[in-house]
């Protein structure tokens, strides 16, 4: 005879089987069940393939929600199609220095975050997989557009993906005329580089140069005795002139005698005598041509200084010949382009 089940035994095991399912439910949940949830929706252009059920959303590399539904929609505007994203955000993800939460699916909260430039876009989560996820940044450079029509959903401008943008540019650039354009520079550059004067050009360069190399060596064997000579010529001189102003020193001394001597004699003589006065006269114009001779022969007198300015001035020429002989010899496509050209040639 089989022995009757309790009942009692298994009612308990049936409730505690239902309790720990609750439980395991809750713990499971994360104490997400019995919260309020609040949807947000995204409309996006173009394809979003690798968007799946699930995928995250991040905020400045933080997740705060996961994507719940993926439609297809139709932009009646542009006549384009898109695809609407619902997402769920998580609720006081953002904390203050006061330990305050701040809700991000409050409408007042997400308006002064679009207007700071809150947009979504979507990227790459794995390059292996080709999965994308919903990220959530600040761009305040691009323009806010709304394409729900569901008033009641609130709604997070997006914005196209760095390959869209580029596709979009790409898109109405004149492929063929800027194909048309290469191949008519390269005909040109075809034409000149097969072009007769072209090839007979390095050959004038060499004569040319050839030419310059010549005048130089002989402006520069010229030159040097030139101003050998000339320096020569200025020592002399300059000591021919320093002979002449220490003779000038001894007649402007005899000078200064004969005028105390005419002045000694015209007080022997009556102030009248035509002796003393023509010996006064006399006397003054051999000290006033003394000191004119000294002026002229001084250092700083302005006949020596041209002398010395135009010696300069030969001398400055010479260089300047020089250094263009060696930048010819350096740099013979100056002739051509210019020094400053030739200089900035690698």
């Amino acid at each position: 005879m089989s022995r009757r089940a309790d009942p009692v035994l298994i009612g308990g095991f049936v409730l505690g089987a239902l309790v720990l399912a609750v439980a395991t439910v809750l713990l499971l949940a994360g104490g997400e069940l019995f919260s309020e949830r609040r949807q947000q929706i995204m409309v996006f252009e173009g394809a979003a393939q690798g968007l799946q059920i699930g995928a995250p959303v991040m905020f400045l590399g933080v997740k705060i929600g996961t994507v719940k539904k993926i439609q297809l929609g139709l932009d009646e505007a542009s006549g384009r199609f898109v695809v609407p994203v619902t997402v769920e955000i998580q609720p006081n993800v953002v904390h203050t220095a006061n330990g305050e939460q701040i809700d991000l699916r409050e409408a007042s909260t997400q308006r002064r975050l679009i207007e700071r430039g809150l947009r979504a876009r979507l990227r790459m989560q794995s390059l292996l997989t080709g999965q994308l996820y919903v990220d959530l940044d600040f761009h305040p450079d691009k323009p806010a557009r709304f394409r729900s029509s569901d008033p009641a959903v609130p709604e997070i401008p997006t914005i196209p993906t760095p390959v869209q943008e580029l596709a979009g540019k790409l898109e109405n650039f004149p492929v063929d005329a800027f194909l048309g354009d290469l191949a008519a520079i390269g005909d040109s550059l075809r034409g000149l580089t097969t072009d007769p004067a072209t090839r007979e050009l390095p050959r004038r360069m060499q004569e040319v140069l050839g030419r310059i190399e010549t005048l130089a060596a002989r402006l520069d064997a010229q030159l040097t005795p030139a101003l050998t000579e000339a320096r020569k010529d200025l020592a002399e001189l300059r000591t021919t002139l320093a002979a002449a102003g220490s003779a000038l020193a001894r007649v402007e001394a005899a000078a200064d005698q004969v005028g105390s001597a005419a002045g000694r004699v015209g007080a022997l003589a009556a102030p009248d005598a035509k002796i003393a006065q023509g010996m006064g006269r006399a006397a003054d114009e051999l000290t006033g041509a003394a000191r004119s001779l000294r002026s002229l022969t001084a250092e700083d007198a302005p006949t020596v200084q041209n002398l010395n300015e135009a010696l300069k001035e030969l001398a400055r020429a010479a260089r300047a010949l020089r250094v263009l002989a060696e930048t010819l010899d350096r740099h013979p496509e100056a002739l051509i382009r210019g020094k400053k050209a030739a200089e900035g040639t690698p």
